[in-house]
């Protein structure tokens, strides 16, 4: 948790390459068109081919699909196509059975393969639970067996929104009964001596899919004979720049903890734009590994050595397997109330320095949260740079300016001296303590609470050990304690955020101290996508965590792309909602409507709604399932016909795909969530 280490597991065939081990980490994606349609779907699989993906799924929902999987290979092989292939079972034992003569892997869903009906609500005796895992045992064999003798592997692929009743009966709808299922089936395979296999745990609740990644991981490897791979995706992530944000957070966090050995980008788009985001998110990842000949990747010892600290390799700071937010204290700055129990606010940077006031202005303007507006999409703080004496008098005449307004300018500096001077200007201001370079240790003499200022302290982290930041800070942090010292903030700003925060809080938390956390990130790439994965993944795991009570982002991006990503990465977290959240699939060969236009269209009438959670899916498969805390449900029940719901209740069955965006909205009035846009 602390440094990077890939978790090493055993490899796994997957016809011309392989996973885990040493191999780097791969990237998938999948087909969503009929798997009966051979043209259609060979095409498709051409252009992803093209786009380097390395790994195709294609849905599998009959035994005639499975049989036009032969047709769909051997015109890929034929055309010079040699990625391999997976094929996506859920309900069907027989599609898989016949799927699995023509493919490199097959995926089941333990939530649905040789299950009852979903949703009964019965309960299951001891006698009853093992009788169903027996009767599942019996129907499950029969395709271990069979893919042992192709040479398939197997993924076992739980999804939160598909459960088994039995499952959810014991453990309910939890990361834990993930894990179960998932362990269950592979411990047919393992009785049976069937080792080519590999797992995945996924949920549209970024939060519940790194929670469940993580137990698995350890209930696994302290039961199973192997570390077997595993394959990471937020399942139902949604398009455009929210749906990059949360599958880079949940990916990213997982990658970060040296998990994952292939992933997949979930978006309500065409499948070859998954790719490139895929590539992007795990570049870093396989760039850190030494090359070691043809054989692939090793993993690296670690990312951030802690030479000189006082740490030894302890748990977290924070439950792994369940959300908690770190406790701190609150208080105002400029007046939003921060820390305790209060959302996380977003504090952006201006670019524009002091010496052009005019454009300065004009940029904080742009900013910041109008004071009548206090839920908009706006930065709640906006921060400006003094280096020079000089700078002081421009930062008063800008104050005088903004009015009212100069209560939401935070002040950033390196100058002790300078730094003393602006305590009384403005209501927060941050001290820069550069690594390497000695403190004034008389600081604390001339900090008292009387002043307008809270006071952040902020270190610049580059070179030294992960826990260096987390002494030097809570030194500060001890002797503001002393000094009896109230409204005071830690930061660092660093390339690897995730492990020096997470030794912060380590710190902190032996120690008492309760102070609130800005989590600060700089990404000034200019390639838009690259920041967008770099700012979720290491500011994003730390919220998905209870890491957190501010979020500043200083990045290469416009000021409303900069803004938009601050406060898709809180939503994406669920820390703080600003808007609709949709859960929205991508589709595949099981859907019979048009799943981008529809979205697109509920979008554009629901997007208002702030808070409001709204799933958009393909079929049934796992729709009501991953819908289990959506307030409503827009689900393709066949060709053009759309079944709504109210949370896991179907309310409008088979309606025309035409009327069904109007109904939904008609719907969401009638229970009293609607509000005028």
């Amino acid at each position: 948790m602390f440094q990077y280490r890939r978790r090493f597991t055993r490899e796994v065939p997957f016809g011309k390459i392989a996973l885990g081990g040493y191999m780097p980490i791969r990237v998938e994606s999948m087909t969503n068109t009929h798997t009966l349609d051979t043209v259609a779907t060979v095409k498709q699989c051409r252009r992803l081919y093209e786009a380097g993906c390395e790994i195709i799924r294609l849905t599998v929902p009959t035994e005639r699909d499975a049989e036009n999987l032969r047709s769909i290979r051997d015109q890929l092989r034929s055309d010079g196509i040699d990625t391999p292939l997976v094929a996506d079972i859920h309900f069907s034992s027989r599609a898989a059975f016949k799927a699995v003569e023509f493919v490199e892997n097959i995926r089941i869903n333990p939530g649905n393969y040789a299950t009852k009906q979903k949703f009964s609500a019965e309960t299951y005796t001891d006698d009853e639970y093992q009788e169903e895992i027996e009767r599942v045992r019996k129907e499950f064999l029969p395709l271990v067996y069979k893919a042992r003798e192709f040479g398939a592997s197997m993924r076992i692929g739980t999804n939160h929104g598909s459960l088994s009743d039995r499952i959810v009966s014991r453990y309910g709808n939890s990361p834990e009964g993930m894990v179960e299922a998932a362990l269950e089936f592979a411990r047919i395979c393992e009785e049976e001596g069937y080792h080519d296999v590999l797992f995945s745990m996924k949920s549209s609740n970024v939060k519940v899919m790194i929670q469940a990644y993580r137990l698995l991981a350890v209930k696994a490897d302290a039961e199973l004979r192997y570390a077997y791979p595993l394959h990471l995706g937020v399942t139902e992530a949604g398009d455009g720049d929210e749906g990059r944000v949360k599958s880079a957070m949940g990916i990213g966090a997982l990658l970060e903890d040296g998990l994952g050995d292939t992933i997949r980008v979930s978006l309500t788009e065409d499948p070859v734009n998954e790719v490139p985001v895929g590539f992007a998110i795990v570049k870093k990842y396989n760039d850190l590994q030494l090359i070691r000949g043809e054989n692939g990747h090793v993993p690296i010892k670690q990312l951030i050595e802690n030479q000189g600290s006082s740490f030894t390799n302890e748990l977290p700071p924070f439950d792994p397997f369940s959300y908690q937010r770190r406790i701190s204290r609150s208080f105002f700055v400029g007046g939003f109330a921060i820390g305790g129990d209060s959302m996380p606010r977003v504090e952006t940077e201006a670019v524009i320095p002091l010496c052009r006031p005019e454009e300065l202005f004009h940029e904080i303007m742009q900013r910041l949260l109008p004071e009548e507006s206090i839920d908009a999409i706006r930065s709640e703080l906006v921060g400006v740079r003094v280096n020079t004496v000089e700078d002081l008098e421009l930062l008063d005449e800008l104050l005088s300016r903004l009015g009212e307004a100069k209560r939401f300018i935070t002040v950033s500096t390196k100058d002790i001296e300078l730094f003393f001077r602006l305590l009384d200007k403005v209501e927060k201001v941050r001290l820069d303590i550069t690594e390497g370079e000695m403190l004034d240790r008389n600081i604390f003499d001339r900090l008292t609470n009387d002043r307008l200022a809270s006071v952040e302290f902020c270190f610049l982290h580059e070179t030294s050990g992960a826990g260096v930041p987390a002494e030097v800070l809570g030194l500060l942090a001890q002797k503001a304690g002393l000094q009896g010292l109230e409204r005071i903030f830690f930061s660092i700003l660093s390339a690897h955020s995730v492990f020096v925060y997470r030794r912060l809080v380590q710190f902190f938390s032996k120690r008492g101290f309760d102070y609130p956390l800005v989590i600060r990130f700089r990404q000034m790439d200019s390639v838009k996508l690259d920041c967008l994965i770099s700012c979720a993944v290491q500011t994003g795991s730390l919220f998905s965590d209870g890491i957190g009570d501010v979020l500043a982002l200083q990045t290469g991006l416009d000021v409303a792309a900069e803004i938009t990503l601050a406060f898709n990465i809180l939503q994406g977290a669920r820390i703080r909602m600003s808007k609709t959240e949709f859960i929205s699939c991508p589709g595949c060969g099981r859907t019979y409507f048009d799943l981008e236009k529809a979205a697109a269209s509920i979008k554009l009438r629901l997007s208002h709604l702030k808070g409001l959670k709204v799933g958009i899916m393909g079929c049934v498969v796992n729709g009501p399932g991953e819908m289990a805390d959506a307030d409503f449900g827009y689900v393709g029940s066949g060709k053009g016909r759309i079944s709504l719901y109210v949370g896991k209740e179907c309310v409008e069955e088979n309606l025309p795909e035409s009327a069904a965006v109007d109904r939904l909205v008609g719907l969401i009035q009638e229970k009293g969530k609607w509000v005028n846009p």
